[in-house]
């Protein structure tokens, strides 16, 4: 696929890193990641996948959130180019998409319009954020795929300390799900929504009511052990036929990911989210992530990037 057809705001540009040599043996991401819709890799089994950043704050700002995770994008390829590279996985970065300002509805149809073109074009996709408004955004370019539209069950997946199913005035990124479910009511569909790592604490009672108005399936940060969040996950899996799986990495402890617009008190340990990420991805149904709230102006020796990096990693290899 030629990636200057889709419209970004800023096309990508070629990774750059430590240099070990240029044998397969030697391969790190940096070297991996094509820049044009050509990869340096053949497209063989499983599909090739495609990197989108979206450097947006604005969400964040509206729900009154430390601002910083437009910078994400760029932290996270930093961190991603020096790992090394074991998949067989073709991938690419096409580019960012730039919230300037307060213009976040038009950002997130921006990306959702390149989103649906490159889900169509049989690419997994994978949005680098920006605050978790990038979950709507995500969710406009998988709603309007020809899978859904052919019928596919599609469940959201949020690995995340927050519900953000908030009722507010204006889209923030408190309201992405809500806006989610409000979405697919009006499409003749309920949403089929799961998350794991809720705060109870960090969740009014008014959000828990909407939760269970809408039917969603939810693990408190208490009870994520792995086996209990296994299962929860597999049962999840079990009623859909796509998955969209959006990671907030405050759902993960402050230690482990301190730089975030929120960071968690408690949170779920590494080991258990990247076991849902494992989980997800060999079960044959991932169809479209994304992973937010990197927030790298209060990262403490880029720990949150190192870690979204990872999880990327384990969810594309």
């Amino acid at each position: 696929m030629d990636f200057s057809a889709l419209t970004i705001d800023t096309p990508a540009t070629p990774w750059t890193g430590r240099n070990d040599g240029d044998s397969p043996a030697h391969r790190r991401w940096w070297q991996a990641v094509g820049t044009t819709g050509r990869s340096s890799l053949d497209a063989t089994l499983p599909g090739p996948a495609a990197l989108l950043g979206f450097c947006s704050d604005a969400g964040v700002l509206r729900n009154h959130g430390r601002t910083g995770a437009a910078t994400g994008p760029a932290a996270i390829r930093a961190a991603l180019g020096s790992l090394a590279f074991h998949g067989t996985r073709s991938v690419s970065d096409v580019g960012d998409v730039v919230v300037s300002g307060d213009a976040l509805e038009q950002g997130q149809a921006t990306v959702g319009s390149a989103l649906t073109r490159l889900l169509d074009a049989g690419y997994l996709t994978l949005v680098l954020g920006g605050g978790h408004e990038t979950a709507y955004a995500s969710y406009l370019g998988v709603a309007g795929t020809a899978a859904v539209a052919n019928g596919a069950r599609l469940g959201v997946l949020n690995l995340d300390a927050h519900f953000d199913l908030r009722q507010a005035p204006a889209p923030s990124s408190g309201t992405p799900f809500l806006q989610m479910a409000h979405a697919e009511a009006a499409a003749g569909r309920e949403l089929n929504y799961a998350v794991v790592g809720i705060s109870e604490p960090n969740n009014t009672r008014a959000l828990f009511d909407t939760a269970h108005s809408l039917d969603v399936k939810y693990l408190l940060d208490e009870d994520c052990s792995g086996e209990r969040t296994a299962a929860f996950v597999s049962s999840f899996l079990e009623t859909v036929d796509i998955v969209y799986l959006t990671i907030d990495l405050d759902v993960l402890p402050a230690a482990v990911a301190p730089g975030v617009s929120a960071p968690a008190a408690y949170g779920v340990p590494l080991s258990v989210i990247a076991a849902v990420c494992r989980q997800v991805a060999a079960s044959g149904k991932l169809f479209h992530c994304d992973v937010a709230e990197l927030n790298p102006e209060f990262d403490i020796d880029n720990r949150t990037a190192k870690v979204a990096a990872r999880l990327i990693d384990t969810l594309l290899r």
